[in-house]
């Protein structure tokens, strides 16, 4: 389905995480033609056992705090298409998956990140039996088990708080020598009789039968072990960027000027895809709002 002239959108928003479905709030109260595109709606913030940082709310879960998004931006009435955009064409012609083509004069990208993979023996053969990338998907499955978490960011240390939960025993296997998680969150680790961290060790091997069985740190050292949850962060899910010349720095993130302008005329970015220092729901969102405005101000012109 091709859009014809009189279908072209003042914006469309590639991603529904954070990000995005705030640039649609605002991109809407600016009275733009707006479309929402993603493959999913949530984005990596779904995954989030715990969300204790949002102002107003004490504690939420990721999941929860993504569907009130999702229905402040529908009551707006701005559509979200759940399909995966796959070609950005001159003239900001956008593709998806399922055949449709759409027009806009511009386009705010908020495509987020894809997990980080260990890439070690083992890890591909053991997904989905002992090797997960979320606690909060699959935690409850591992009740009075022995497992670990490798990371030492919020989300590892939140994983970790999770699996101990249900878990037996929970290792955090970090390859520096202090956890850089909130403070708050390394009181509560201590705190807890479950979990055990061990610092300067990576995993070079996940090993079993059937399923995970153990693990074999850089020191050699073999750890009996049942699942293995992989907490290291993310990619920035660029590769939409670079077919329409945006420039990226050498993490591949999005260069984006305080105004989430980038080097091209008429594109936006926001969120985690950006090359930003605090990879937030809070700062998302922030983000989402000025490229909105920035839409706006653009199209004015």
């Amino acid at each position: 389905m091709a859009s014809k002239k009189n279908d072209v959108y003042d914006t469309i928003i590639i991603g529904a995480g954070p990000a995005g479905m705030t640039a649609a709030i605002y991109a809407v109260r600016y009275k733009l033609k707006t479309l929402v595109i993603s493959k999913d709606v949530g984005g990596v913030a779904n995954l989030a056992h715990k969300i204790e940082n949002w102002p107003g709310i004490t504690s939420i879960t990721g999941i929860e705090l993504m569907q009130s998004f999702k229905k402040h931006v529908e009551a707006l009435g701005v559509k979200i298409l759940q399909d995966e955009v796959v070609k950005l064409a001159s003239g900001f012609e956008v593709v998806t998956s399922g055949g449709k083509k759409f027009k806009s004069k511009t386009l705010i990208l908020a495509l987020g990140t894809v997990r980080r993979k260990l890439n070690v023996p083992g890890e591909d053969e053991f997904i989905g039996r002992g090797v997960s990338y979320c606690t909060t998907c699959d935690g409850a499955m591992f009740k009075n088990k022995t497992v670990c978490v490798v990371g030492g960011s919020n989300s590892a240390a939140m994983a970790a708080l999770l699996l101990a939960e249900y878990a037996k025993k929970v290792y955090i296997i970090y390859r520096k020598e202090a956890l850089r998680a909130d403070p708050i969150l390394i009181e509560r680790i201590a705190k807890n009789k479950k979990i055990e961290v061990i610092y300067n060790a990576e995993i070079t091997k996940i090993l079993g039968m059937k399923f995970v069985e153990k693990i074999i740190l850089n020191n050699s050292k073999e750890l009996p072990m049942e699942g293995v949850f992989i907490e290291i962060g993310g990619i920035p899910s660029t590769d939409l960027a670079k077919e329409i010349g945006v420039k990226l720095d050498e993490h591949n993130s999005i260069i984006a000027d305080a105004n989430m302008n980038t080097n091209v005329p008429g594109v936006f970015a926001a969120g985690d895809i950006t090359n930003t220092f605090l990879d937030q729901v809070v700062t998302a969102c922030g983000d989402g709002a000025k490229a909105a405005y920035s839409a706006f101000n653009h199209l004015k012109k």
